[in-house]
């Protein structure tokens, strides 16, 4: 399968790539610095530099690709709000329907009341929205689609290998969810690229 990972050099993305390569997958990660990238030589990684928030990047990296999975991290420019219509634009041209975002699990819905988010009931304990905010406009842009879309949306993630012991729940977060290690959510990730059971859903992970 050709992959394209936006993001590839983040925590979670870096993984993904790792991931992919074993997997046999033909990866194009997509950094904005392909230094990022010198350490690993591989005959199916190919280093696609660029910005994310530039159209014709964008489409140019999802060219002949089966899969984009988006592993971009938010910031204070509003990253991920900016790019997923780029994304989402050249998927379209480029014929690729299948998209896998890493989300966050403040756009889950609430268990109190499930007509809003996680980030706008007390189930959230973070008191900065901005990033969550960013992450929910990528789930509303994605529902308008037509796309193969799906979110995994993990709890706190620090780093740590991969425990196996993952939960899920669709559109919400496990109960008692407290963390889950970047290599799990990678991990999950990777192996459910394909799964249809999780298509045009948001996926809670937890441990």
């Amino acid at each position: 399968m050709k992959i394209v990972i936006l993001g590839a050099s983040g925590r979670v993305g870096a993984e993904l790539v790792r991931l992919g390569l074993k997997g046999g997958d033909e990866i194009t990660a997509f950094v904005r610095n392909k230094d990022s990238f010198a350490h690993v030589n591989h005959p199916n990684l190919t280093v696609f530099e660029g910005n994310a928030l530039n159209p014709e990047a964008v489409y140019k990296s999802i060219q002949n690709q089966n899969m984009v999975i988006s592993a971009l991290s938010t910031d204070k420019n509003q990253v991920l709000s900016k790019s997923i219509p780029l994304i989402i634009e050249g998927m379209e041209a480029a014929g690729v329907n299948r998209i896998i975002t890493i989300g966050t699990a403040g756009i889950l819905n609430a268990r109190s009341n499930p007509s809003i988010y996680r980030y706008q009931s007390g189930e959230s304990r973070k008191k900065r929205t901005t990033a969550t905010e960013d992450h929910a406009k990528v789930y509303e842009s994605l529902k308008k689609t037509n796309l193969d879309w799906t979110i995994f949306c993990p709890t706190y993630m620090p780093a740590g290998p991969a425990t196996n012991s993952i939960r899920y729940e669709l559109d919400f977060l496990p109960e008692e969810g407290k963390q889950v290690t970047v290599d799990d959510v990678a991990m999950f990730t990777y192996q459910n690229k394909s799964n249809p059971a999780f298509l045009k859903r948001r996926v809670g992970l937890t441990e």
